[in-house]
């Protein structure tokens, strides 16, 4: 472990995500206030994953789908629930900025693993599980190379290889490389209502 991964990096973790959350405080709010309109409360969907030294923590995440249930109570399939507004949520990863507090709070970083479900934990091999030797992130390498695109193993390798060379470099080029990707979906996402009209 270098000096960058064992101190530097939370550091820029807690001055980055508090400075954002002051920052982006007014987008959140329009946010917060638009998911209860547009979904109903709770306009935080909160879920329990798996993060460093596979401890469990709760992830915060704006609410995208609706809670309609069927005549015997139960939830509709999330392909059902899922509304036009959660998906621009979804397309803009918008929904994702309540994560920043979980950054604070020291249960993820910027960059790493992305933290999943705690079922999955049972699943991972010797060699997988050493994606938990680093917090998880908002992004990580996985993401940048290919995100769905890559089969479950390519990811896991892409995040063990992550976890064993943590390096300012290397968070950095990721986190651009993400906003890359971003700004990529939303100008796609534009493009598609401009030829093909209102999703």
């Amino acid at each position: 472990m270098n000096i960058y991964d064992k101190y530097g990096k939370r550091v820029i973790d807690i001055v980055l995500s508090l400075f954002l959350l002051i920052f982006l405080s007014p987008v959140f709010l329009v946010l917060y206030f638009m998911v209860i309109i547009k979904l109903g409360r709770p306009a935080i969907f909160k879920q329990e994953r798996v993060g460093k030294d596979e401890k469990i923590f709760t992830l915060y995440k704006f609410r995208s789908m609706n809670q309609k249930k069927d005549r015997e109570g139960n939830l509709l399939p999330d392909e059902e629930r899922l509304t036009k507004f959660g998906k621009i949520l979804r397309s803009t990863s918008l929904d994702e900025l309540p994560e920043l507090f979980n950054i604070l709070k020291g249960d993820m970083s910027f960059v790493g693993p992305r933290p999943l479900l705690v079922e999955y934990l049972e699943y991972y091999n010797d060699e997988q599980k050493h994606r938990h030797d680093v917090r998880s992130g908002l992004t990580g390498l996985a993401q940048v190379k290919g995100r769905n695109l890559l089969s479950w193993e390519e990811r896991f390798q892409l995040d063990v290889e992550y976890a064993k060379n943590v390096t300012l470099i290397g968070d950095i080029k990721i986190f651009f490389e993400t906003i890359g990707a971003v700004f990529s979906k939303k100008r796609s996402y534009h493009i598609f209502r401009r030829n093909h009209g209102t999703l």
